[in-house]
């Protein structure tokens, strides 16, 4: 952790290795997840087709096997996740000096849990701006076949596979603009901003239990990192979820209407534990990939700055 004095050449190297080790961990986070992760928004958006997460994985894989179903949506994914957690990260250290400042603090080592949990709540408002037009497409290519099926057109597997996320992408802006690739903007921010407050705060909060006495967080080992890393993800996805829920809907389907009018419609028609459809499999799902997403990003981070 540096200090909130830094030269400005200092705060931009460690802005730009922020920056790298959260493209780096981001990518890593992808491919141990996106199995669960497709799993995920099949059983949000389509939340009757499927008996369960194990079902849904099955027929997932016997219908279009690993990377047309499995990994559908993985290339906009790692583009989504590259371009969410860099910019995520780079805005959490910067927020973390402004934080830091407003606390008093010499250091950013020396920020409350408080400290640091809204910084993650500040850094998550710029980085929903990369997320949202990355994801809307992601989960478009993960539900594509049950959007074909509902839709009971003539259109033949052959065609749908050969959807890409940049067909999808200039399809998308030729109907309905630039707008279109930021729908379910609002929900998004609704997601990340709070989540990531849980987030940053239980892993903060877990690597100071997991440090020993007199151990400096920063040098618990890969072991603890990674569980506090876990950690806060498990709490990011309890808070989020019916956000993220009301998020899918907006976004696969297109949806011209508000959040709220979402939120309220899936809990009068499917009831209120609709909005927690698909939270087993994102919980088991985020448990190795934020474990793998910070020990990539915090061990990237030491070596590029013991290098440069």
């Amino acid at each position: 952790m540096r200090g909130t004095t830094e030269s400005g050449g200092n705060s931009l190297k460690t802005g730009v290795i922020d920056f790298t080790a959260g493209s780096l961990g981001g990518v890593a986070l992808v491919y141990v997840s996106q199995p669960l992760d497709t799993c995920k928004v099949k059983m949000q958006t389509f939340p009757t087709l499927y008996r369960g997460m194990i079902h849904c994985l099955i027929e997932t894989f016997r219908k279009d096997r690993i990377w047309r179903g499995l990994y559908a949506g993985s290339v906009p994914a790692v583009v989504a996740n590259v371009a969410e957690n860099s910019v995520l990260f780079a805005g959490y250290g910067a927020c973390q000096k402004l934080v830091a400042v407003v606390e008093k603090k010499d250091s950013i080592k020396d920020l409350s849990l408080l400290g640091n949990a809204t910084a993650g709540f500040l850094a998550a408002f710029f980085s929903s701006f990369t997320l949202c037009p990355t994801e809307l497409i992601k989960c478009k290519l993960q539900a594509l076949r049950e959007m074909h099926n509902q839709k009971k057109t003539a259109q033949s597997d052959a065609k749908l596979y050969h959807i890409t996320p940049y067909k999808l992408t200039r399809e998308i802006l030729r109907k309905e603009g630039i707008p279109g690739l930021f729908r379910g903007l609002t929900p998004t921010f609704f997601r990340e901003m709070p989540g990531y407050f849980f987030f940053f705060g239980g892993y903060e909060g877990a690597r100071q239990l997991l440090a020993k006495p007199g151990q400096s967080k920063d040098d618990i080992g890969p072991l603890r990192t990674m569980i506090a890393g876990a950690v806060g993800g498990v709490v990011l996805w309890t808070v989020i979820f019916p956000a993220d829920v009301i998020k899918s809907r907006i976004q696969v389907a297109s949806l011209r209407t508000s959040m709220t009018r979402v939120g309220l419609q899936i809990y009068r028609t499917e009831g209120f534990l609709a909005l927690y459809n698909g939270l087993l499999p994102s919980v088991i799902r985020t448990i190795p990939a934020t474990a793998v997403l910070f020990l990539v990003y915090e061990y990237s981070k030491k070596f590029m700055t013991e290098i440069f």
